[in-house]
């Protein structure tokens, strides 16, 4: 009888250790998240500053992997800007290395639970003791917080106790270990060093998180069993199983990207040769009454610390040769060069970054915003001066337009599915209201391009006074597009105001030219085939104008909350607007005919 319960309490003790886990990788997984969404897209912006300069890639690896507390989410970054083209190799090596230091944080935030004390402001110092007043502050947070910070704050705090609560479970199931000799004879196998080597980076490869492998290694310490000799070894595996991480995003990217995961597996590789050799060639030698000494949960945040830092100083110097290294593993095809690597659009592993994937489809968008103005430019130039060249290159960038609405619409859709923070929510939804517009101008920049096309095969030309018209809403309709794209790359709202009082302007204007074309037409002035060509002209025009004030619109409504843009268009135009007005006739004197 006494024999099947102590078997039950063992069973239900592993259920808990398994619980305690769960428990834990998900409140890292909702603090991580949570850190992420507050970081918003200054983890783009930093990573994007990592230039040659090796101390400011390791300082802001460090800054990044603290921020967000995972180094995995950092290597699998990294990954994905590598692939998409965004950052080049050299750059991600001092970042790996920081990041390999900023992840010992986490060891150091759990140390603190294995504080014992009989005074009330040092046991105030154990996460236990306060984490759960955190969590209801957190669920506070949540349910009443209005602004997407707060929550964001919010899923921290309760992420940060869930993770807590985990580790106490886990702490607690272990517990009865320590007077089992079953258990103790299991631990003399981890004094071996490749042993305790290669359980590190076996469990931490299958959780994948070398925070919650190093918690484990905690709770079990946390009960006396484990000694520095069994701890120091598996400290050193755990670094190498967190590779699998890196190992798994590099399934299905470019050459260079899967030297990022070589990279990081070189750098764990070699530290933990290095330092577990001279650690046995130490022990061998001296024998330490440390080494038989229990270890706690300080003292393994200490040892990890030790580690990375260790790790960090003996390969610095090295950056170049882990680079060179990456490139001999893997090797430029024989068929191509590096050059010829073909990059992923926007990276589909940095969806699990949102903020980071948001900024890069926004940098996409702000290069579609370009590329469509400067072809439009080109179209019209091709009236008065055609050549064959430009028109090659109008509709190769009509192509590309093309992808880019194709690409980003679909990534944007994926994005949107994502738990996003306001500012991203909005940057969203302005993107996926305007690559339609800016691909459909470049369709407008085709169509005049075979207005001039016609033009150059007939023979034909404007009258002089068409062509002064044409010339007034050429320049109306170079100052929209300059606006509308300056407004949107700059996300300014008074420029955004200043679109449509002039795409007014520009329709009005169409009409003075079309009514003043029937007038030569019936004068004998100007012929009917150049009345359709100058129809298709103007037509082409209007709509360009039209697409313009669709993504001001869209520019306005995302920073002012409105969801019709009739109702935008309501207020500026049929309420007495006296900005609207204003501007309106500041472009009517400055563009009439």
């Amino acid at each position: 009888m006494t024999k099947k319960r102590c078997v039950n309490m063992d069973i239900f003790s592993v259920f808990t250790l398994c619980g305690g886990l769960a428990f834990f990788l998900f409140g890292m997984n909702m603090l991580s998240s949570g850190l992420e969404k507050m970081a918003g897209g200054k983890l783009e912006s930093l990573l994007k500053k990592t230039t040659s300069n090796p101390l400011k890639g390791l300082l802001l690896g460090m800054a990044i992997t603290v921020a967000i507390q995972s180094s995995s989410a950092v290597t699998v970054m990294l990954v994905g800007l590598v692939n998409s083209g965004i950052m080049q190799l050299g750059q991600t090596i001092c970042v790996i290395m920081g990041s390999n230091i900023g992840t010992t944080i986490t060891a150091w935030i759990l140390s603190m639970s294995g504080i014992e004390s009989d005074n009330v402001f040092v046991n105030l110092l154990k996460p236990e003791s306060f984490s759960p007043l955190l969590a209801l502050i957190g669920m506070i947070f949540i349910m009443t917080g209005k602004s997407d910070k707060k929550k964001s704050i919010g899923s921290v705090l309760v992420g940060f106790s869930i993770l807590m609560t985990g580790m106490e479970m886990m702490k607690n199931s272990v517990a009865p270990l320590a007077d089992d000799p079953n258990f103790g004879n299991v631990l003399t196998m981890f004094k071996n060093p490749i042993l305790g080597v290669i359980i590190g980076a076996l469990f931490t490869g299958i959780i994948q998180s070398s925070a919650a492998s190093v918690g484990v290694l905690q709770a079990l310490a946390l009960n006396g069993s484990v000694t520095y000799s069994m701890a120091i070894p598996i400290i050193m595996g755990q670094n190498i199983g967190t590779c699998v991480t890196a190992v798994l995003s590099s399934i299905g990217v470019n050459r260079n990207a899967k030297r990022v995961s070589i990279i990081h597996i070189s750098f764990n590789l070699i530290g933990t040769v290095v330092y577990l050799t001279l650690y046995c060639v130490l022990k061998s030698f001296i024998d330490l009454p440390i080494y038989d000494t229990p270890i706690d949960a300080f003292g393994i945040a200490i040892v990890h610390s030790i580690f990375n830092v260790a790790t960090v100083v003996l390969l610095f110097p090295f950056s170049k040769q882990l680079e060179k290294l990456a490139y001999m593993v893997i090797k430029d095809s024989s068929e191509g060069t590096a050059a010829d690597e073909v990059y992923s659009f926007v990276d589909i592993r940095l969806l699990s970054t949102p903020s980071v994937a948001i900024h890069e489809c926004n940098s996409k968008c702000k290069k579609m915003a370009r590329l469509a103005k400067e072809t439009i430019f080109s179209a019209i130039d091709l009236i008065d001066n055609y050549d064959e060249k430009v028109c090659k290159e109008i509709l190769e960038n009509e192509d590309l337009l093309d992808l880019y609405e194709d690409k980003l619409g679909t990534y944007l859709v994926k994005l949107s599915g994502k738990e996003l923070s306001d500012p991203d929510s909005q940057s969203v939804s302005r993107q996926l209201h305007t690559i339609g517009d800016f691909e459909r101008i470049g369709d407008h920049a085709v169509n005049i391009l075979q207005v001039a096309e016609e033009m150059h095969e007939k023979k034909l030309s404007f009258s002089e006074q068409a062509k002064k018209e044409v010339a007034v809403l050429i320049d109306a309709l170079t100052e929209i597009l300059n606006t509308t794209t300056e407004a949107y790359i700059d996300n300014s709202t008074k420029l955004a105001k200043q679109v449509e009082p002039l795409e007014e302007v520009i329709d009005n204007l169409i009409i003075d030219i079309k009514t003043k074309h029937i007038q030569r037409l019936k004068a004998g002035e100007c012929s009917i085939e150049l009345g359709f060509i100058l129809s298709d002209l103007l037509t082409n025009c209007e709509r360009v104008s039209d697409h313009c004030s669709n993504v001001a619109i869209a520019i306005i409504e995302t920073d002012q909350f409105l969801f019709d843009a009739h109702e935008y268009l309501n207020i500026v135009k049929r309420t007495g607007n006296k900005e609207f007005e204003s501007e309106y006739e500041m472009y009517k004197n400055k563009y009439s005919i």
